[in-house]
């Protein structure tokens, strides 16, 4: 079983380059369905996703068909006409690929794909003072509650990765010794 995340037609490169990054975290593989409102290569998408884009595992698509004929599991749309919030979505009982499905920042998914997969329709519980969450922020929201119940491959849940600073770095980091700008962030 594998996690996926899908762009819908994404508009803003700096929100893909967030995704990008978060499916790098997950161990998550991205799918992008044109139209795409920029550049792949964009350097504010590229910025976005860091250091990072070298790891991600994406694939573009002509169109929703296309995609649909190349992948098979289960499917939940994120929109803000889901009546369901995703946290009652129990991911362990799921034996095939999960896809995480977005749409595009200013108008979702499509109607009829929507209306196709009403029982899979959700919505991340917000107040009536806004519409909806920056796409990014969906997407990581997403992937949190997924990896959190299905231990995705390679994603860590103890302290600080031994590849970066170390899962004792806080315990043994000698305070005295760093200047006052890191002092500050400590």
């Amino acid at each position: 079983m594998k996690l996926n995340v899908v762009l819908y037609h994404p508009e803003i490169p700096q929100n893909t380059g967030n995704i990008m990054r978060s499916c790098v975290g997950f161990n998550a593989k991205l799918h992008i369905i044109k139209p795409i409102g920029f550049n792949i290569e964009d350097k504010k998408m590229l910025r976005s996703a860091l250091d990072y884009y070298e790891y991600v595992n994406y694939e573009v698509y002509e169109n929703y068909d296309e995609f649909k004929e190349k992948n098979k599991g289960k499917f939940f749309f994120l929109t803000r006409y889901g009546h369901k919030s995703p946290s009652t979505i129990n991911f362990k009982e799921i034996k095939e690929d999960i896809y995480l499905a977005f749409g595009a920042e200013s108008t979702g998914i499509a109607y009829d794909i929507l209306k196709d997969n009403l029982d899979d329709c959700y919505r991340i519980p917000i107040t009536d003072k806004i519409r909806s969450l920056n796409l990014s922020n969906c997407a990581a929201i997403m992937l949190f509650l997924a990896s959190e119940q299905v231990n995705s491959e390679g994603v860590t849940f103890s302290n600080e990765p031994e590849s970066m600073k170390g899962k004792d770095f806080l315990e043994n980091v000698d305070i005295s010794k760093l200047d006052t700008f890191h002092k500050d962030k400590y």
